[in-house]
């Protein structure tokens, strides 16, 4: 018993000399150990697919992208509505026809369920100086970007596709 007192005072003398290296080396040993957990957590769960982000200006009577084409996924679009004066909305729809020569209803309106197209989504009511978003999933393809809105005001029909609010879109 008497021998073991010297064993245990070299054993505390190294367990704090190792200690003690160890504190040295703990900030890169701490950043290497947050890497790593980082690394797993990053690993063990799908990291979210990110957006590419088409803004759109709709006013009287034009509806502007700025681009016509996107990579195929997740696609964020930010419509602002510059007015000056009429409340809009953006339609996104796919098909192979040309922007100005999707199906209509008698009042010029895109006719959202006519053959060749798909309304793949859409905000309504965008208020003059205003900006809302649209996200979506979508596919290679051709599409149209356009409003949809229709007003009558003393008699007379406005309809704002037909007045050339809307824009040909390439997803690739």
């Amino acid at each position: 018993m008497l021998h073991s007192r010297p064993a245990l005072g070299l054993l505390a003398v190294l367990a704090i000399g190792l200690a003690a290296c160890n504190a040295g080396a703990s900030p890169s040993v701490a950043q290497a150990t947050a890497s790593a957990t980082s690394s797993t957590a990053a690993a063990s769960s799908a990291p979210a697919e990110v957006a590419t982000t088409v803004n759109v200006t709709v006013e009287e009577y034009k509806l502007t992208p700025d681009t016509d084409s996107a990579p195929a996924g997740n696609i964020s679009f930010n419509v602002t509505n510059n007015g000056p004066d009429d409340v809009h909305e953006f339609v996104v729809v796919k098909t192979d026809l040309a922007p100005d020569a999707l199906p209509t209803k008698d009042d010029g309106s895109f006719d959202e369920d006519g053959q060749g197209v798909e309304v793949i989504g859409e905000v309504e009511e965008i208020a003059v100086g205003s900006s809302e978003p649209l996200e979506l999933s979508l596919e290679a393809g051709s599409y149209v970007l356009l409003c949809n809105r229709v007003v009558t005001e003393n008699g007379e029909t406005e309809s704002h596709y037909a007045m050339g609010m809307h824009a040909p879109f390439t997803v690739e």
